[in-house]
């Protein structure tokens, strides 16, 4: 039995001399950082990455590895999609924490400079696309007659309008909030005809 399972697990006090308030903090850019530092070691970022939770009585980002939890910052989101792929009708999400979570059209939305959000795990947390996939995305995207962009999935066009364009930002191996902004819009009338793994690497 993990400390974890006990009933009070997110009730507990902190170990003596600790607290539960961190200098842990996840940036805009998806990079980590610890007293101000960047967390440069790739094994821990993905720790720090597969542990984010919320904590279930006030809804506070934590860290949580089954044994003890912490409170971080989150300055935007605490996922990022990294990639996308397609799988029985529906596209698959390539999260920063190494997981996948299948894409609910309904969630997506625009940010500023154009940047795509969506909601994963269940609408649990809301995660933003990175420049990669969110380029890769256009796959995925077709043109009606009036130039409204829709996602079209297995054949399947759904009733999600993104206007004329989707803008995304900056070149596709760039982190997420960098670079300027430019369009991706698929020519009118065109079914995009990649499909299956297009995960995109994106520099972290």
């Amino acid at each position: 039995m993990r400390p974890q399972d006990h009933p009070e697990f997110f009730r507990l006090p902190p170990p003596e001399g600790r607290s539960r308030e961190s200098s842990i903090a996840l940036d805009a850019e998806g990079r980590f950082s610890h007293d101000g530092e960047l967390v440069r070691h790739p094994g821990m970022a993905r720790a720090f990455s597969s542990w984010i939770d919320l904590h279930p009585d006030n809804g506070r980002f934590i860290l949580n590895n089954g044994y003890d939890w912490s409170y971080f910052r989150v300055e935007d989101v605490p996922f990022f999609v990294l990639g996308l792929r397609e799988q029985d009708g529906c596209l698959l999400l390539g999260l920063s924490d190494g997981s996948e979570s299948p894409l609910d059209p309904q969630s997506l939305t625009v940010g500023a400079r154009g940047a795509l959000y969506t909601m994963v795990k269940a609408g649990k947390f809301r995660a933003r696309f990175t420049p990669a996939a969110q380029t890769a995305l256009a796959a995925w995207l077709s043109s009606s007659e009036n130039g409204e962009l829709s996602l079209e999935i297995a054949g399947h066009r759904l009733e999600r309008g993104f206007g004329r364009a989707l803008v995304i930002e900056g070149p596709a191996d760039e982190s997420p909030s960098s670079g300027s902004a430019f369009r991706v819009e698929p020519r009118r009338n065109e079914n995009p005809r990649r499909r299956g793994d297009l995960r995109a690497r994106s520099r972290r």
